[in-house]
């Protein structure tokens, strides 16, 4: 499967799109990454975009790069993973020229696989209405972060909902509409995910992957992060290296009978073509599971323009919008 990055199942990026949009030009897109994904959320990776747009030497660069791997959130985070420092135009120009060897190598090994916990307050309540036990499966999960959604504990405008885990962190989202408020937190007897990369909690080079990921300016989400690892370090998560269309049947398979099995992701299918996405959700219409995508709208292309906002579109089923959500979990919309 694909992630955040760029290519199937390997777990969500930073503000869930790809950065790359097909028959544009690559100076286009920092430019169009610059406007629609970092402008009042990132002003350095705002400026740094637009500077690269503008700088024939790193163009060329990302010229040399296969078209999936030329996307801004890759390089800036490789760059930062490299430099262990945010770099501005020019630190980036000179690692280009100086340490050209190794960035590709990054570029090539690693993908964008954000894992952002506080996604879960936004799939928390259509999880809450399933029939209990469940059983999680996650397709692009990363670190798998977002399978410990019962571990977590949830500040809803005030309204608390404590999780299993007293040390794990509290992720407060707003809400709008009539938001079917959750009870608790849902009774998961099992979980597993899936990803073309999995990330290790346990690898502190992977966790410092996962930090350079992050966006500077985005207060709060590196703490989050850390005490979302040391939950996971808690609470060991099985991510089977695999991809979501030739390997989801096979993990459906061993869940448990006697749960709900619900099948989620998050800013996962971006990354993958429109003939894949359409096999993806044929595939799972048949194998009797519960379907929770939360991506950007229009990638399930077969339904309507659900809204017109900047943030994500969860969907049940491949059919039944239930709510538009922030990308990063700090806001839910229910329809």
């Amino acid at each position: 499967m694909v992630g955040e990055a760029a290519s199937p199942a390997g777990g969500g990026g930073s503000g869930g799109m790809s950065g790359l949009e097909p028959g544009v030009g690559t100076a286009e897109n920092y430019r169009r990454f610059a406007r629609r994904e970092a402008a009042g959320r990132s002003p350095a990776y705002e400026s740094l975009a637009l500077a690269v747009a503008d700088d024939e030497a790193i163009l060329g660069f990302l010229a040399g790069l296969p078209a999936e791997k030329r996307q801004p959130n890759l390089l800036f985070a490789a760059a930062r993973y490299l430099l262990d420092a945010v770099p501005d135009v020019t630190g980036l120009r000179h690692l280009v020229a100086d340490r050209h060897d190794r960035l590709v190598k990054v570029m090539l090994e690693r993908r964008t696989q954000t894992n952002e916990p506080a996604r879960c307050a936004t799939i928390l309540p259509a999880l809450w209405r399933l029939p209990q036990p469940l059983a999680l499966i996650e397709v692009g999960a990363s670190a798998g972060f977002t399978l410990l959604v019962d571990r977590y504990s949830y500040d809803y405008d005030g309204n608390m909902v404590t999780g299993a885990d007293p040390q794990a962190p509290i992720l407060s989202c707003h809400l709008e509409g009539r938001v079917p408020l959750p009870g608790g937190v849902p009774e998961v007897i099992w979980r597993q995910g899936i990803d073309l990369n999995p990330l290790d909690p346990a690898s502190d080079d992977d966790v410092r992957w996962l930090e350079r990921l992050i966006w500077p300016g985005e207060e709060g989400r590196v703490e989050r992060l850390r005490e979302a690892v040391a939950a996971a370090r808690r609470y060991p998560i099985t991510v089977r290296r695999g991809d979501l269309l030739d390997d989801l049947a096979a993990v459906v398979s061993e869940a448990p009978r006697d749960a709900t099995v619900v099948v989620f992701h998050t800013a996962v299918l971006a990354y993958v073509d429109a003939d894949k996405r359409a096999a993806f959700a044929d595939a799972l219409g048949g194998m009797g599971v519960t379907w929770l995508s939360n991506e950007a709208s229009g990638v399930l292309g077969w339904l309507p323009t659900a809204t017109d906002s900047d943030g994500f579109v969860l969907v049940q089923d491949g059919r039944t919008v239930l709510a538009e959500t922030d990308p990063h979990g700090r806001w839910l919309r229910w329809r």
